[in-house]
């Protein structure tokens, strides 16, 4: 009995579908915040026994261009042992039984920016030969922009050409960057040219009326942190010499004026003190002599009583001896 075309078709897909796996995941997109856990998802189904299951899961880190960094295994199970990289441990969680729930999906706690990728879920499961054996889920880390650093370039003049540039060093996706210029404490749009990708910001022909307060604002989907800058006239450096030279001027003047001051106080509290000496040693000597005076005065007049008493007392001792008359 010969057998038709159709019917030896069916057969092989018959045979096929006794010997194929299929992989499924049924998310090809993950987004998480910085510091989170991803779940990566991969399930798969076949016919045969798991003695022989085999999963690994593989992470390819890519540039914006696609270009690959590198590729590792950070999952690798075979016959009921799971192998996890040096790396990884701790942070990879696994699931209890892939072989009798056909779940290979896996856990990656505490994720950070350098975990963004791809990662890729391969299954084989011996005799399985034929089907989907392979799985792809794409993982973004998201992140708030880390605190931008904002800087003026070339001369503040009116008439110049001034550059403000804005960049942070973190953020996924990648920032873009806008800038307003505050007045009264609200923003204004500007009219200037701005590359939301760089955060360049050109002002050409600057006059009076662009002088003041600019702010960048760097933003993607997790959320925006800013700087900002003061766009102010700069001095020329013969006004910039000028001033410093007058401040020092200034201060040599305040320094004499001192001194003079304190070299007069200091002069005249000497003259005070010399003349105040002067009188004391005056007053000294004016007392010394009056004192001598008044002592030699005194012993004139006992000198001069003296010599008035001697006549009288003469004179007293010879009236005491007066003689009698002869009768």
């Amino acid at each position: 009995m010969k057998l038709s075309v159709l019917s030896i078709a069916v057969l092989y897909s018959l045979l096929g579908s006794l010997h194929s796996i299929t992989v499924s995941v049924p998310l090809s997109t993950i987004n998480v915040t910085n510091g989170g856990n991803a779940v990566l998802p991969c399930t798969f189904t076949t016919n045969q026994p798991t003695t022989n299951l085999n999963i690994q899961w593989s992470f390819v880190s890519q540039t914006t261009d696609q270009t690959v960094i590198f590729s590792f295994q950070i999952y690798y199970y075979q016959a009921g042992q799971s192998t996890i990289p040096q790396n990884y441990h701790g942070r990879v969680i696994v699931p209890p039984s892939p072989n009798t729930t056909r779940n290979a999906s896996i856990t990656i706690t505490n994720v950070s920016p350098a975990d963004s990728g791809t990662y890729y879920c391969e299954v084989h499961n011996m005799p399985d030969s034929l089907g989907q054996t392979e799985g792809r889920v794409i993982l973004n880390v998201l992140e708030k922009p880390s605190k931008p650093f904002c800087a003026i370039h070339g001369t503040v003049e009116s008439g110049h050409l001034v550059t403000l540039t804005c960049h942070t060093e973190q953020g996924s996706p990648t920032p873009t960057y806008s800038w307003t210029k505050v007045e009264q404490g609200k923003s204004r749009s500007l009219r200037a040219a701005i590359n939301t990708q760089t955060g360049v910001l050109q002002i050409g022909n600057l006059s009076q009326f662009e002088f003041g307060t600019y702010q960048c604002n760097a933003s993607n989907v997790v959320g925006y942190d800013i700087c900002t800058v003061n766009l102010n006239e700069e001095l020329s450096d013969g006004v910039i010499a000028g001033a410093v030279i007058g401040a020092l001027l200034a201060s040599a003047l305040i320094i004499f004026i001192v001194w003079y001051i304190l070299h007069s106080l200091r002069k005249k509290q000497y003259k005070a003190v010399k003349v105040a000496a002067g009188t004391e040693m005056q007053v000294k000597s004016q007392s010394g002599n009056t004192a001598k005076f008044d002592s030699m005065h005194g012993s004139e007049e006992n000198s001069q009583a003296t010599a008035s008493a001697a006549p009288t007392e003469a004179a007293e001792s010879q009236g005491g001896e007066e003689k009698e008359p002869v009768v």
